[in-house]
């Protein structure tokens, strides 16, 4: 890991995003004390883990407790597998029919939901000689990929019976786990579901991250969890008794001043002169903008840290700088400028742009540089 002194950061930009490590392991911690023993976790590292890495995350994520990992695609399986993760990985998106043999051939679990999956691990098998492992997936009322809730039993029951396809899980998705009436409706699709197939050495998982801490659903024996791993809260449901964890934000976001200069009374900074200078200002540079995932809409309304203090940014964000409003605080180029940590959420920045955490959090893997720290 490198160390996380400013003067140590072996990277060839002057901004960079930072992974704590050690607020990882705390946030594997916190979600196991709201799930049973018995009860084994799934960690959702899809979108290179949320723009945080899979790769480097995933063995400490496997180290802490998380009995196996959940991706989007063949293709971030095979980069997990490539990077020497062994553990079980499932596949949670739709498998082109095409690629199912690919999927086999790296030892990853893939969803099915049609006849058409499985006549395709049917031609997997019989051209490697390897049964596929497949996890059953159910549409329960998110309307997204799935086998229809009423069509689930035969469906099951079906798979179960072809001698060419390993059935390791069953499971399912829930559109709003925040809403209590709509999760429950969904639970209850499952459970009648369930209810009426053999399920004797499956993992039935239908919970995720906010379903995680908040539910218990007895027709389960595996959690998922996303966004938590990475020290963000979901949303979660009113008038349901919980214990919220205690999660820390692994992600960092800082650069250095590149330039500063005085804006004269009545000038504007940046395009489109959205900023006018009341009064003489000082204003720092920072090579950071919305081509490195920073939302053209925050122009104007975040704050950073620089030397301790809070710097209003300025003017437009560009496509690669954006300004701050150094004039009350002593700083000189070559100082670092924080906008996210722990203590600055990101939660911030999506309450603002009216979106959701995870989305910021996949934008800033764009071409910033990741260091990683404990």
């Amino acid at each position: 890991m490198k160390n996380t002194r400013q003067t140590n950061i072996n990277i060839h930009r002057d901004a960079w995003v930072e992974i704590n490590i050690s607020n990882l392991e705390n946030n594997i911690r916190e979600i196991k004390k709201n799930v049973p023993k018995d009860i084994k976790l799934l960690g959702v590292v899809k979108a290179d883990a949320y723009g945080h890495g899979s790769i480097m995350l995933a063995p400490t994520i496997l180290a802490s407790g998380i009995d196996m990992l959940g991706v989007a695609s063949i293709d971030e399986g095979v980069d997990l597998r490539n990077a020497g993760i062994t553990a079980d990985i499932l596949i949670l998106g739709a498998v082109p029919v095409w690629a199912v043999e690919s999927a086999v051939k790296n030892d990853l679990s893939i969803a099915i939901f049609s006849q058409e999956h499985i006549k395709a691990c049917e031609q997997a098998f019989n051209r490697t000689g390897i049964k596929p492992k497949v996890h059953i997936k159910l549409d329960t009322g998110m309307n997204r990929i799935g086998v229809r809730s009423e069509q689930a039993v035969e469906f099951i029951k079906t798979v179960q019976t072809l001698d060419y396809i390993d059935l390791q899980g069953i499971f399912t998705h829930l559109a709003a786990a925040e809403e209590l009436e709509n999760a429950n409706e969904q639970i209850s699709k499952w459970n009648e579901v369930i209810d009426n197939v053999k399920t004797e050495g499956l993992l039935l998982h239908i919970l995720n991250t906010a379903g995680t801490i908040c539910y218990d659903v007895q027709n389960s024996n595996m959690r998922r969890v996303g966004i938590a791993l990475y020290g963000l809260y979901p949303d979660f449901p009113e008038g349901v008794d919980f214990k919220r964890p205690n999660l820390k934000q692994l992600i960092s976001l800082k650069g250095r001043i590149v330039n500063i200069h005085t804006a004269k009374d009545g000038e504007g900074v940046s395009y489109c002169h959205t900023y006018i200078a009341n009064g003489d200002r000082k204003i720092a540079t920072v090579p950071i903008g919305y081509a490195d995932g920073i939302p053209r809409l925050l122009s104007n309304k975040i704050k950073g840290i620089v030397n301790g203090v809070e710097v209003p940014q300025v003017g437009n964000i560009t496509m690669d700088q954006m300004m701050f409003d150094i004039t009350d605080v002593k700083a000189n180029i070559g100082d670092v400028v924080t906008l996210l940590d722990e203590n600055h959420s990101i939660d911030e920045w999506a309450k603002i742009v009216n979106t959701i955490n995870y989305e910021l959090t996949c934008r800033l893997k764009v071409r910033l540089p990741r260091v990683y720290t404990r």
